[in-house]
C-alpha cells in the first residue's frame, strides 16, 4: 500500500512563528521543488482535466462552500467527471460538507491520491492536519500550498474541477488565478447590500487578471415558509439579479434559506444528493447554467 502523506511530511503548524520557521517547513506536500526555487510561472492547465471553475465570494458567511459542494454533486449526478478542491487553507470546511475523512495516500512518483465520497474526489487542507491544528502560515506558504494542491495531486481525468476558494481578494485567489488557466469563476452572494457591494470588488478583480465571471448565483435568497408557502425575503429581495443586470452577467440560480440544506452540509450528505427534491432540483438547473456558461466561455476562445 502506498505510504500517507503523514509519513512523508510535517505538519507542525502551530509552532510555526518567524519567518525563518516558515521558510526551514516550506513545503506541506513534500514538494519536488528545492526550497528555494519556484514552481514554472504563468498560467497553466491541469493534465486530464478539462475545466476549471473557482468559486468565490469577496464576503465570508455567504455560504459559498456550500454552494461549491452541492454544484460538483449536481454535476456528478448529470455524469460529469468532477473533482472537489478546497482551497481555503485556514477555514477548510468541504470534509465536513462531504463527510470525507482520512488521509491522502502517495503514488510512488510522490503525487498525492485524493479522498473520493459520494463519487467526487476531494482534497482540502483538512485531511493534512487535525481539527485542533490552526495554520498560520503567511502569504507565500499559503500560495504554495495552492499551488502544490494543484500540481501534485493526481486528479485523473476530470470534466471539471470545482476549486472553493477562500472568501476576499488576497493571495489565494490571486495566486490561483495567476497559475493555472481557470475556465472562469462563479461568484456567490447573499441579497443583502453589504455583500453585493463586495461582489461587485470580486468581479472586478477576476476582470483584472483575464478571468471570466461564468455567472452569480445569490445563497439565502428566501425563506419559503413550509405551513403557508410564502417567500419572506430576510435579507432583502432581488439583489443579486440587480448586480446581474448591472454588469451583464448571468443570474444561475437563487438558494432559498433552508434547514435541510444546512442539515445536509452537517451531516455530509449535501442536499444536491437528494435530486427528486425541489433544492435538490433546484442546484441540478445551477449546474446545468453553468455548464452552459463554461461550453459558451470556451467556444469565444476557439
Amino acid at each position: 500500500m502506498p505510504p500517507k502523506v503523514s509519513e512523508r511530511v510535517s505538519l507542525q503548524t502551530s509552532k510555526i512563528s518567524t519567518q525563518n520557521e516558515i521558510q526551514d517547513k516550506g513545503s506541506i506536500l513534500n514538494s519536488n521543488h528545492p526550497p528555494n526555487q519556484q514552481p514554472p510561472p504563468g498560467p497553466v492547465t491541469i493534465p486530464g482535466v478539462r475545466d476549471v471553475v473557482a468559486v468565490a465570494s469577496a464576503k465570508g458567511g455567504v455560504g459559498k462552500s456550500t454552494v461549491s459542494a452541492n454544484i460538483a454533486l449536481a454535476l456528478a449526478r448529470r455524469r460529469a467527471r468532477v473533482g472537489l478542491m478546497d482551497a481555503d487553507i485556514y477555514g477548510p470546511s468541504l470534509p465536513l460538507m462531504m463527510g470525507a475523512s482520512g488521509e491522502p495516500e502517495m503514488t510512488p512518483d510522490g503525487r498525492m491520491l485524493p479522498i473520493v465520497k459520494h463519487g467526487v474526489p476531494i482534497m482540502s487542507m483538512g485531511f493534512l492536519t487535525d481539527d485542533q491544528t490552526p495554520v498560520v502560515w503567511r502569504g507565500p506558504l499559503l500560495a504554495q500550498a495552492v499551488q502544490q494542491f494543484l500540481r501534485q495531486v493526481e486528479w485523473g481525468e476530470l470534466d471539471c474541477l470545482i476549486i472553493d476558494l477562500p472568501p476576499g481578494t488576497g493571495d489565494i485567489p490571486l495566486t490561483l488565478s495567476q497559475a493555472i488557466a481557470l475556465s472562469g469563476a462563479l461568484v456567490v452572494t447573499t441579497p443583502q447590500s453589504g455583500a453585493l457591494e463586495d461582489v461587485a470588488r470580486g468581479i472586478a478583480m477576476f476582470e483584472k487578471v483575464d478571468v471570466d465571471v461564468l455567472g452569480i448565483v445569490e445563497n439565502m435568497s428566501y425563506y419559503l415558509c413550509p405551513h403557508c408557502d410564502y417567500r419572506h425575503q430576510i435579507f432583502g429581495d432581488g439583489g443579486a439579479r440587480a448586480v446581474a443586470e448591472r454588469l451583464e452577467l448571468d443570474l444561475l440560480g437563487e438558494i432559498p434559506l433552508e434547514t435541510e440544506i444546512r442539515h445536509g452540509g452537517d451531516e455530509g450528505h449535501p442536499i444536491a444528493l437528494k435530486g427528486e427534491s425541489e433544492t435538490g432540483r433546484l442546484f441540478d438547473a445551477i449546474a446545468a447554467r453553468l455548464e452552459q456558461s463554461v461550453a459558451e466561455v470556451s467556444s469565444a476562445y476557439e
